[in-house]
């Protein structure tokens, strides 16, 4: 079975667009979204109406939470809090009442997927650091587990729980022995200093992870930001991929 994970869309039409289409050239079985339809982004709406179509399995992020008062937003820095506010008033109630029902975590043909973390996934933490990783390593119920939430794409592997080492590849194989965290990276908010899109196709049959990076219209993002007032912060990063 071949399947597309992807994370973040953050409101990012035109990076979910692009995704999508080269989603359909990969010929996948099965399509996981890990949360955070919304925040930061122009077209909060319509891209969750695009993604009801086009996913298998769809999870809360904590921007999504926040935006239904489903989660605490006083840790979300200034800008993230701006575009939040504006998220809430743009968000139609239908769309507010399908947010409420999605989950942070759940499992599917024996793989864990998560927003944020397999420990305590409601709590929004980060694996950033080794240590982090440590403290992951027991709840991780299946052997593979996919997340999104810090748009950083890499893989984490673990020979036990205190040999643990981070990958970078953009194609690996992974090892039926070995435990593995997989950062998917981010659709609409790259923070890895490639402003493309990115998102990962995993077969499972080969149990093969190959990272995709889509290239999308940027400029034309950040042109709908700013008809909407939305934080000069945020339009300007997305350019560079940060």
């Amino acid at each position: 079975m071949r399947i597309a994970i992807y994370s973040d869309i953050h409101g990012n039409m035109e990076a979910f667009e692009a995704v999508l289409k080269d989603i359909k050239r990969e010929n996948v079985d099965k399509k996981v979204f890990l949360g955070d339809i919304v925040g930061y982004g122009p077209e909060p709406n319509e891209c969750i109406e695009l993604l009801k179509k086009n996913a298998d399995l769809i999870l809360a992020g904590n921007h999504d939470w926040a935006a239904v008062e489903l989660t605490d937003h006083s840790y979300f820095n200034p800008y993230a809090k701006e575009s939040l506010f504006w998220t809430i008033k743009a968000l139609t109630e239908p769309n507010k009442e399908w947010l409420k029902t999605l989950q942070p975590s759940a499992q599917m043909d024996g793989l864990l997927f998560a927003h944020s973390t397999p420990l305590e996934p409601e709590a929004w933490h980060y694996v950033l650091t080794i240590q982090d990783a440590m403290d992951n390593y027991h709840a991780l119920t299946a052997d593979i587990c996919f997340v999104g939430h810090s748009h950083q794409p890499i893989i984490i592997e673990y020979i036990d729980e205190v040999n643990i080492m981070p990958i970078r590849d953009i194609y690996k194989t992974l090892d039926k022995n070995r435990k593995y965290i997989i950062n998917v990276g981010s659709v609409g908010q790259s923070r890895d200093s490639n402003p493309e899109s990115c998102y990962v196709v995993y077969d499972s049959k080969e149990r093969n992870i190959e990272y995709r990076r889509v290239e999308y219209d940027v400029a034309r993002v950040q042109k709908k930001m700013e008809k909407n007032n939305l934080p000069r912060y945020l339009i300007d990063r997305l350019a560079l991929g940060r």
